[in-house]
């Protein structure tokens, strides 16, 4: 059975494509078969892997209400060794058009079903809204992606509510696989003492290896390529080769 992982933080900018699609690579690069699920109306995985997000149909709006099937939409990601299933700004519209939905909160559980991947990984939208809990509620565990500043705590209690009251009403296998500390820069003692507080506060849960603050990785989607295949010895390269295996080892021990 596929793990599906809801990579998710109500904040935007704090790496959640860049950490989806980078651990995605890495993962197929090991030779596993790995989807992205681009759940986010700004399309950032779709955009960032190189594909005309505007150009494309259908998408995910599509099979979401049933319109198209998953693996038709499926489209390669590049030489990445991954597939995704793209978004455009038409993902706006679900958010509306899911209220009417019987059992709208397992929309995209359903069109995920029978999919033939080890790993899926599912780009979320910078809020809480329907699409991050149909996320949840189709996800085997929940990654979170925090950035290294002074506000990287404030709403991660929030989403932590959300996750606990997915897990009791809607997913009861729901797991916390862990929280990324992300743009990370021990230069700075700030960005330690978020470390630190993090550490303190969740223990086990926060990944030993941080992703560095990185240009290379800043970049990469700019090319729409992986950090993997646009500088492979670059720190944010290396940062999510051992994130990938340090998340394999968490999951299956």
């Amino acid at each position: 059975m596929a793990r599906v992982i809801s990579v998710l933080n109500q904040k935007g900018g704090v790496g959640k494509t860049t950490t989806a699609i980078n651990l995605a690579a890495y993962l197929a690069k090991s030779g596993r078969r790995v989807l992205i699920v681009d759940a986010d109306p700004q399309g950032n995985s779709t955009g960032g892997l190189g594909l005309d997000k505007q150009a494309i149909n259908p998408t995910l709006y599509d099979v979401l209400f049933l319109r198209a099937q998953a693996v038709p939409t499926i489209q390669k990601a590049g030489p990445s060794g991954f597939d995704i299933l793209p978004a455009n700004s038409q993902l706006a519209a679900a958010e509306v058009e899911l209220v009417n939905v019987p059992q709208r909160e397992f929309q995209l559980k359903r069109s995920l079903e029978g999919l033939n991947y080890e790993y899926i990984f599912i780009d979320c939208p910078p809020s809480l809204g329907l699409l991050s809990v149909n996320a949840l509620t189709a996800a085997t565990d929940v990654l979170i992606p925090v950035q290294a500043e002074y506000y990287a705590l404030e709403g991660l209690g929030q989403l932590l509510d959300v996750v606990t009251q997915v897990r009791a009403a809607l997913n009861p296998s729901l797991n916390l696989a862990g929280i990324i500390l992300t743009m990370y820069d021990s230069r700075n003692s700030l960005a330690e003492s978020v470390k630190l507080e993090l550490a303190q506060h969740f223990g086990d849960k926060v990944f030993e290896t941080v992703v560095p603050r990185n240009v290379r990785l800043a970049e990469a989607p700019s090319f729409g390529k992986t950090i993997a295949d646009h500088d492979r010895w670059s720190k944010g390269a290396r940062a999510y080769k051992a994130l990938a295996k340090e998340l394999e080892r968490k999951l299956y021990g």
